[in-house]
Parts: C-alpha cells; sequence; structure tokens
C-alpha cells in the first residue's frame, strides 16, 4: 500500500497528484492545477522553491521511518523479490548558489517524488514489492553537490534502508532503483552499508543506477561491487545517461571520470546501436498529461569514450517542449533515462528476479 501524508502535501499549493492506496498506475493524470511546475526528472526548478516545514529544525534531527507517514510507498507484500527505490530530485528553489536541504515533509518534494514514482518506479512494480521512502533532499551548487548528498540524504536514506531490512524485507532478495540525486545515494549505500553487511549484499538482484555516472575508480575503491555485462547476471550495477548524438555541451550530470554504460535495450556494453524495433516501449506524456504506454521511441548506442548512452530517434523540438522548465540543456535526456526505456527495464528486471532466484 502507498501511504501518503495528504495534509502536508496540501501547504502552499493545490495539486492533482497520483496520491493512491494501491499500486500507481500509468495512466494516473500529472499536472499542477495551481503551482506553476512541470516535473520531469531531477535538476528541476520549482518556482516557489522549498516550503517551510512544520519541524522547528529540518535538518538537524534524525527521521523516524517507523512512522507510515515517511514513506511514499509501503506495499503489501506480494511478490518474493522487494524494490527500494530513491526518487531524483524534486525539490528546488530560485538561488541554488547557497546549498538546502529541504524538511522531511516538505510539500513540493513528497509531490515531486509521487510523481517520479509513477513515471520510474512503476516499472518494477509488476515483478516486485517497491519500497520507497521520503529523504531530505539538496539543491547545491553543482561543485558540492556529491559532499551535500553524502551528508544527510545519504543518511536519511541509510536509516530508511537499514528499517526496510530489519522490519519490512524478511529475508527476500531485493533490487536498489534511482535517478538522479536518487542515483548518487545508492551508489552510496553501495558503497556504505551494503560493504559494512556482506550478509543483506549477497541477497541484491541488482542496483539501477541511472542518470548518475558509475567509474571505474568508483568500482576499483569498492571491490565488492561488479558492473552489469549483460541482460541475465545478477548482484551488479546497471547505470546509464542519455543524451542526443552529437552533443558537446556540458551535461550537468556527468562527473569526474568516464562512466561505465550498459544498453538499456540490448542488455550489452557493446557500441552496436539497439534499434527502436528491438526495444519493448516508452512511457510519455499525452496532451492531457497522463503518462502512457507508446511504442519504442528510442533507440540506443553506448558511447564508450564519452561514457554516456547516445539517442538518436527522439524529437528534440518536442524533448525542448516536454521538459523545458528542468534547466538541462539541449540534447541531455536526463529526465527520460526511465521513461524512453521503460517497458525494457520493467522486463529485464523481472527476469534478472527470475535469473536470482534460480541460483
Amino acid at each position: 500500500m502507498i501511504w501518503q501524508s495528504k495534509r502536508n502535501l496540501l501547504k502552499g499549493c493545490v495539486f492533482s497528484i497520483p496520491f493512491v492506496l494501491k499500486k500507481a498506475t500509468m495512466k494516473t493524470k500529472i499536472t499542477a492545477l495551481i503551482c506553476p511546475i512541470f516535473i520531469l526528472g531531477a535538476g528541476i526548478i520549482m518556482l516557489q522553491g522549498c516550503n517551510k516545514s512544520d519541524s522547528p529544525d529540518p535538518v538537524s534531527t534524525s527521521i523516524d521511518y517507523s512512522q507510515a507517514a515517511r514513506w511514499l510507498s509501503l506495499p503489501a507484500t506480494v511478490y518474493k523479490a522487494d524494490v527500494f527505490y530513491l526518487y531524483p530530485t524534486t525539490s528546488w528553489t530560485k538561488d541554488n548558489s547557497q546549498s538546502m536541504i529541504c524538511a522531511i515533509d516538505d510539500s513540493l518534494m513528497m509531490a515531486g517524488a509521487a510523481q517520479a514514482y509513477t513515471r520510474q518506479a512503476t516499472a518494477f512494480d509488476t515483478a516486485a514489492n517497491v519500497y520507497a521512502p521520503f529523504y531530505r533532499q539538496d539543491n547545491s551548487s553543482p561543485e558540492n553537490r556529491l559532499n551535500v548528498i553524502a551528508g544527510i540524504p545519504t543518511a536519511d536514506a541509510t536509516a530508511a534502508f537499514d528499517y526496510y531490512i530489519r522490519h519490512f524485507n524478511q529475508g527476500r532478495p531485493f533490487i536498489l532503483a534511482g535517478h538522479s540525486q536518487g542515483a548518487n545515494i545508492v551508489c552510496n549505500l553501495l558503497s556504505g552499508y551494503l560493504k559494512a553487511n556482506p550478509e543483506v549484499y549477497s541477497r541484491m538482484i541488482a542496483a539501477y543506477v541511472i542518470g548518475g555516472p558509475v567509474t571505474q575508480a568508483f568500482l576499483t575503491a569498492n571491490p565488492h561491487l561488479k558492473f552489469a555485462t549483460g541482460p541475465d547476471d545478477t548482484g551488479v550495477i546497471i547505470s546509464y545517461n542519455t543524451e542526443a548524438p552529437g552533443f558537446t555541451g556540458v551535461n550537468p550530470v556527468i562527473y569526474g571520470d568516464t562512466g561505465l554504460v550498459i544498453n538499456p535495450i540490448s542488455w550489452t556494453r557493446s557500441e552496436t546501436t539497439a534499434g527502436v524495433s528491438e526495444g519493448l516501449g516508452s512511457l510519455f506524456p499525452n496532451k492531457a498529461g497522463v503518462w502512457e504506454k507508446i511504442p519504442q521511441y528510442a533507440d540506443a548506442r553506448v558511447d564508450v569514450a564519452k561514457g554516456v548512452l547516445v539517442c538518436t530517434t527522439a524529437d528534440e523540438s518536442k524533448i525542448a517542449i516536454l521538459d523545458s522548465l528542468s534547466g538541462f540543456p539541449a540534447g541531455v535526456y536526463h529526465s527520460f533515462d526511465f521513461p524512453f526505456y521503460y517497458y525494457n527495464i520493467r522486463q529485464n528486471a523481472a527476469n534478472r528476479i527470475q535469473k536470482f532466484q534460480n541460483k
């Protein structure tokens, strides 16, 4: 069951959001009724910024994850595998020169998290029980971003994951999944909590670290981790960042050493293009703002030298309109990392779960 703190969500803005008592569906309408925001991915410009919290000091205290209100999704146990999902940045301010951590009950963050869940985490909910905590987020300037994310956001997610393992998981195998800031935190869980708890790590089916680079240097520093090489391996990391061909600008979500990439259609690391005919379908908003399945929209090619996934079939003018408030330069398809390959991810997660259970 997906639990929501509706009282907090209605402060400051009124939204039509997929806050439901059962699993989210792809055809949930996602529109803002009053606040002028359009949320697709991370790095979102929230025109009103972070709301004030009821809490007197929203960043100095730890979060009590025994409270259902601190969870975006607490599902009924239906499947023999779980997903622990961390949403991308959904809170922003007009001035990002100063780091700011939103409160755990920030209404804009919670609303955006529910929207992100619909177009990302639901890819897994036909094969696994999806758990998703709320966590306090960073909106700092890019040069300090990873250090800030390693603080309170990672501390919250670690506390939530530990609570999930001790109280909800019941020894089931699990997938870690995150996008953008959520992907950065998943990396911190992999190099922190899972390194310190090898028995827990032994039950990890895979980690979908989407929209955040995973480098060879990171793997070298964490020899217990390994990157995926095909569609069937388990205990591995899956990662990519999507760009247009020929993009030469600055991609704000790619930093440091060249990232490792796997193709989310062919599930190989070769540079051979996987065409749209090989894909299983994409998720796209229609004119009414409803996210729904369409035929495969995006092809995919790994660019090893740049460490990115290249999509040549996207209509850049259409993407620019849909993603007009994200702040990403044209040619950066960060907001569509999940939607372009939504049904490919769904099939692959189910496959890896089956392979893990067959061992």
